[in-house]
């Protein structure tokens, strides 16, 4: 959940005004991929039972509830390895590049998802491209919540890392809300037989509407002070020979993580299916449930 930004550090960084301004802005440019990345993590989360129904369709909704949960959590299998190998070109080609490839990557995944059509028009293939589409980002997610906050930290100005580093997972709160917020007014649009026909497609095709923008976003970069001071760029072999000999701070720092990951995608992403199959809510209960949590996480609501 997202660190509440404390109020001593919100000057975001300078004395000087334009300073402060280009700052802001340049925090504003690289949390915006983040941004999308956590938003079709959500919109995933949230139509997991129309999204079963179009791409494992069964017969027995549990069945095809379960398996789209199963496709998304492919993701998260696949970011080790994106932390490993994009971390690594990110450490030698820079983190603007490093970024850029990213959202690439994110991009392909997210056009995937929403642009598939279901099985009942292509059959097994249907299924087979929505995975591949999740795999890859999960892959992209690896270095994408990494990459951004090295970035932010590296042009964060001294006595305000925690600070700079605190709005890549506001961002991911923002993206909570923004969901949810699409998602109640969708609800009180559309009936439920067109959300799960196809009204559930219109926030990914949303989120693949912006992504020209975060690439102009994103390649308006500027590299950081700090990784273009580098005297020496790390070869692969490098990076990999520092795993191997901090293996177990690495393990010891993705079981601290374990638990507050599975609780957060606990209360957002899996909160309206929740809400539905189980509590029997409506839709539009669900998503205001999971509009106020990521508001209560955004702005430390006790």
């Amino acid at each position: 959940m997202a660190p509440r930004p404390v109020v001593e550090d919100r000057t975001l960084a300078s004395p000087n005004a334009p300073e402060r301004k280009k700052k802001l802005w340049s925090v504003v440019r690289v949390s915006s991929g983040n941004f999308l990345e956590m938003y079709d993590f959500m919109v995933f989360g949230y139509y997991a039972s129309a999204i079963g129904a179009t791409f494992f369709p069964s017969g027995i909704p549990f069945v095809s509830l379960m398996l789209s949960l199963m496709t998304f959590g492919a993701g998260f299998l696949m970011r080790p390895l994106g932390a490993i190998v994009l971390g690594a070109y990110t450490d030698v080609h820079g983190r603007r590049k490093g970024l850029i490839l990213t959202l690439t990557l994110m991009s392909f995944g997210i056009v995937t998802i929403a642009c598939t059509p279901g099985y009942a028009t292509i059959g097994v293939r249907a299924p087979i491209l929505v995975v591949l589409g999740r795999l890859v980002q999960g892959f992209s997610a690896g270095m994408e919540l990494g990459g951004v906050s090295v970035y932010l930290s590296e042009i964060a100005t001294p006595g305000h890392k925690g600070f700079y580093v605190s709005w890549q997972s506001a961002s991911q709160q923002v993206a909570v809300m923004f969901a949810a917020l699409l998602g109640v007014a969708l609800t009180f649009v559309l009936p439920a037989p067109k959300m799960t026909a196809w009204g559930w497609r219109i926030p990914l095709l949303l989120g693949c509407a912006i992504i020209p923008f975060l690439f102009v976003l994103r390649r308006s970069l500027a590299e950081t002070e700090e990784f273009n001071a580098r005297k020496h760029k790390p070869s692969v072999s490098e990076i990999f020979r520092s795993l191997r000999a901090n293996w177990i701070i690495i393990l010891i720092g993705m079981m601290l993580v374990t638990m507050t990951t599975v609780s957060f995608y606990m209360i957002t992403a899996y909160t309206p299916t929740f809400a539905n199959s189980v509590l029997h809510l409506a839709a539009m209960d669900g998503l205001i449930v999971t509009l106020c949590v990521g508001a209560s996480n955004l702005f430390g609501f006790p």
